[in-house]
């Protein structure tokens, strides 16, 4: 039903055009035109969502503290701070042994 309706339409336009340049032909000339055609149908625009982009993250760097906890030794004393107050030579900056029992250990705090 459809299509017949279209067909009538288009043959109507066609008429109507070769009437309406009836008048420029009769003089020798024609100036008119025929179009044929239908509803032009646009498809709906499609969404695209935006691109998503990925930060990738540099894993942590850990640097290790140098140590703050030294005990001082006197050497011609051979003993530590604070069980000796002076020392006539200079200071020797010891890192502490944890574990307890190993010879030549400095004595616990």
């Amino acid at each position: 039903m459809k299509k017949l309706a279209a067909i009538s339409v288009c043959g109507m336009l066609a008429v109507a055009g070769l009437v309406a340049s009836a008048s420029a032909y009769a003089h020798g000339h024609f100036y008119g035109g025929v179009v044929i055609g239908g509803p032009i149908w646009v498809p709906p625009p499609v969404y695209y969502p935006p691109p998503v982009y990925v930060e990738r993250i540099p894993p942590p760097v850990y640097v290790e503290q140098p140590r703050q906890d030294y005990w001082y030794y006197c050497q011609e004393t051979r003993s530590y701070y604070p069980y000796v107050q002076s020392c006539p030579s200079p200071w020797m900056k010891v890192v502490p042994n944890t574990v307890p029992g190993v010879p030549g250990a400095p004595p616990p705090r």
